[in-house]
């Protein structure tokens, strides 16, 4: 009965695709003959729109689980090629609002007590809905002018059908296609649905933003809103409202008499403390996410999507990067081979040769010609012919790269946001990979191997008396 749900919620899936001339998606999947005849003769072509637009398109009309699986597929360039990947960053995630009465009803069930216990003023036009949630603006009964986001109502259960979904059809193909098991699509499937967990408790977010406002608390050109914990619970979140420019009105920002290359630089040095100073930035910073305030301060909004690295996979970044600039492809292959990105088996040689083909186009090009977003993407999709390991941390960097690549754009085409804080990389890189560094680097991982032996220890000693209680007569 289960598999009979499923194939008719595929068949009405199928019917979208065809109608946006994106049943491409199963070009890898070796349908019957008679299926993809009728896939063909439902079609409309499309003439002219890409790849990546058309699958948008129908990922928008599938509902929020696939707008939120089309975002998350976007950084997977490996899986589905460069082309599709970049139409899907723009995929936009928005939808109509609900009906502002059902967000009071979820507003006092979340909080306990009537919306006046919290609110002064509480605007029931929606200012902006998007696949999860939506936001209205409010003034606390203290005075305070906020945000509020909440959740849409049944949204856990229509992700929890779509999710039921997505793991039945990825069972199946790695079971019947076993030449697609290195995809890994029942552990695609399962990165994404830890994600929608975290997005579908607002209370993860609003502690994201706590912890990007404490690491940033002493940055004078980056604000985080401040959350109001006491009007926040798991399907809503209260964050204090941002009024400002959106990063995308250069003109209003000039008009305002503030200076756009400054504030490009300042996005610039935001984005490299955030990925290299603290290990911890937000990755969905697009300019409907980021706001100019009118003393030239940025202020981003919206932290559903943050993203980690430690400080052994900042240093490969910055080796990787190093080497494409410098043309040293030997350098950028080995790095790959000692980070364990490529199997021993795969040649170091052969891999710089294609590490050549990437970077050596860039050669001679102003840094401002030059886009490391677009640079990291190649090599990603290059490393699927060496049988690479994907790299979710770096996938995740990768899009953040190019969003923020968008938005100095967007804020002065003739400059390049690496070019601005090329003097903070090549400061980071000469502190940490000096023999200094890499001395202090190795004593800070001996001592947490160190910290960490007591308890080794006694969990073998454990093991051992357990092994030796059991131990047959």
């Amino acid at each position: 009965m289960e598999g009979i749900r499923y194939r008719l919620r595929l068949l009405q899936l199928a019917l979208i695709l065809a109608r946006n001339d994106a049943l491409f998606v199963f070009d890898a999947v070796p349908l019957p003959w008679p299926v993809r005849w009728l896939g063909g003769l439902l079609t409309r072509r499309r003439p002219g729109i890409s790849k990546g637009a058309r699958l948008a398109n129908a990922l928008q009309q599938m509902g929020p689980s696939f707008i939120k699986a089309g975002q998350s597929l976007s950084t997977r360039g490996d899986l589905i090629g460069e082309d599709i990947a970049l139409g899907l960053t723009a995929l936009q995630d928005r939808l109509p609002a609900f009906d502002s009465a059902r967000a009071l009803t979820t507003l006092e069930a979340e909080l306990g007590a009537p919306v006046a216990t919290f609110f002064y003023e509480f605007e029931p036009v929606a200012y902006a809905a998007a696949s999860i949630a939506q936001v209205h603006f409010a003034k606390t009964t203290e005075g305070k002018e906020v945000a509020v986001k909440i959740l849409r109502p049944g949204i856990e259960e229509a992700f929890a059908r779509d999710l039921a979904l997505m793991r039945w059809v990825a069972a199946r193909v790695e079971a019947k296609h076993p030449e697609l098991r290195r995809l890994k699509p029942c552990a695609v499937v399962e990165t994404f649905a830890d994600t929608v967990a975290m997005e579908l408790d607002l209370r993860f977010e609003a502690a994201a933003a706590e912890e990007l406002k404490e690491n940033t608390r002493n940055d004078a050109d980056f604000y985080v809103p401040a959350i109001d914990w006491r009007r926040t619970a798991r399907r809503v979140l209260t964050t204090e409202r941002i009024r400002g420019f959106h990063a995308s009105d250069r003109e209003g920002m000039i008009a305002a008499g503030l200076d756009v290359t400054r504030i490009t630089e300042k996005a610039a040095t935001a984005f490299f403390n955030q990925v290299f100073r603290d290990g911890f930035f937000h990755a969905d910073m697009h300019p409907g996410n980021l706001f100019v305030l009118p003393d030239g301060r940025l202020a981003p909004v919206d932290f559903g999507i943050m993203g980690r690295i430690t400080h052994e996979h900042q240093l490969i970044l910055a080796e990787i990067l190093y080497g494409f600039l410098k043309g040293d492809y030997a350098r950028v292959a080995r790095v790959h081979r000692t980070a364990g990105y490529i199997p021993p088996h795969v040649s170091v040689e052969r891999f710089a040769q294609a590490c050549r083909a990437i970077g050596q186009p860039m050669m001679g090009k102003a840094l401002n010609e030059i886009s490391v977003g677009t640079l990291f993407g190649q090599l990603l999709h290059v490393a699927r012919m060496f049988e690479m390991e994907t790299q979710p941390h770096l996938l995740l960097l990768q899009k953040t790269m190019v969003t923020a690549e968008g938005v100095g754009r967007g804020l002065n085409p003739g400059v390049n946001m690496w070019q601005l804080s090329e003097p903070l990389i090549t400061e980071w890189a000469q502190k940490n990979f000096s023999a200094r560094a890499r001395v202090k680097n190795f004593t800070a991982e001996a001592l947490e191997i160190l910290e960490e032996a007591p308890r080794v220890l006694r969990e073998l000693r454990e093991y051992l008396a357990t092994a030796s209680q059991t131990k047959p007569s």
